[in-house]
């Protein structure tokens, strides 16, 4: 699990500054129109990189026998053992896809996993206002009965605190509630035993890019809030979170905008099939 989420950091660290410069478009366009541009251009692009991992021979083959087979079932329907040799064959056409769409769908695994995180950071959840108030948690390593190191919130112009800090024994959580002040892309630092640990805060309106939680040492927290390197191991900070507001939006809103992005890429995907020349 160690050299897993190392190599999931490193690939943030790809992803990150590849999608700084490919998404910064987001942050000019509404949220409809840049959830649909994204998800039409993934969809195309998968399917390229589709028709190229995959044995388009192979699956050519298999579409054309089912097609066939489809064919037989329709003409000799009165007939049962013809019938059901085409029933069998179908069964075993569309197994056969299956396996030769195995390989593709695992080289675009990794590819997609990182996309949904960086689009994550701009629809998953939306910037605080100036004014607005949210919950800063920070989540400390050890067990229960471990002894809690000295953790304040440094004063910065971006927020001031409203209440806090609050600990959560059971949980080892530190709670400061917070209201912002200024515009901006801000960083919150604690002083953890007089040592400082920084934590991303976003305000403002509009498309920003928000990154809900600066992750612990694990490989799926990680893939989950790429944009923040994840506390070592050996930290006595396990994670920091901000609770930000949900994005309200059935195209690029809190939840919604996966379930945009998977539709409109799949229609595009299926749009462009015959122009480039895939078998699927």
């Amino acid at each position: 699990m160690e050299f897993l989420t190392a190599v999931v950091v490193w690939l943030n660290a790809a992803a990150n500054a590849l999608g700084s410069a490919i998404l910064a478009p987001v942050a000019l366009l509404p949220g409809w129109l840049s959830a649909t541009l994204v998800a039409a251009a993934t969809g195309v692009l998968l399917l390229v990189l589709f028709k190229y991992t995959s044995n388009q021979r192979a699956i050519k083959r298999a579409r054309d026998q089912v097609n066939a087979n489809l064919l037989a079932l329709k003409l000799f329907k009165d007939s049962v053992p013809v019938a059901l040799r085409a029933q069998g064959r179908i069964l075993a056409g569309a197994f056969r896809l299956m396996v030769l769409a195995l390989m593709p769908m695992l080289v675009m695994l990794v590819p997609v996993c990182l996309l949904l995180g960086q689009l994550s950071l701009w629809y998953e959840a939306r910037p605080l206002r100036t004014g607005e108030e949210a919950v800063v948690t920070v989540v400390l390593s050890g067990d229960a009965e471990a002894s809690w190191p000295e953790v304040s919130l440094a004063p910065t112009d971006a927020a001031e605190v409203v209440t806090g800090p609050i600990r959560v024994l059971s949980k080892r959580e530190i709670c400061w509630l917070v209201r912002t002040r200024e515009v901006g892309q801000h960083s919150l630092v604690f002083l953890v035993d007089g040592r400082p640990v920084e934590k991303e805060l976003a305000v403002g309106d509009g498309m920003m890019r928000v990154s809900k939680q600066r992750p612990a040492w694990s490989w799926s927290d990680a893939l989950l809030h790429p944009w923040e390197p994840p506390f070592r191991p050996e930290s006595p900070v396990r994670s920091i979170e901000v609770a930000y507001p949900e994005r309200d939006s059935k195209t690029s809103g809190t939840g919604w905008w996966v379930i945009y992005w998977f539709v409109v890429s799949m229609v595009a995907a299926l749009c462009f099939r015959r122009w480039l020349g895939v078998n699927v």
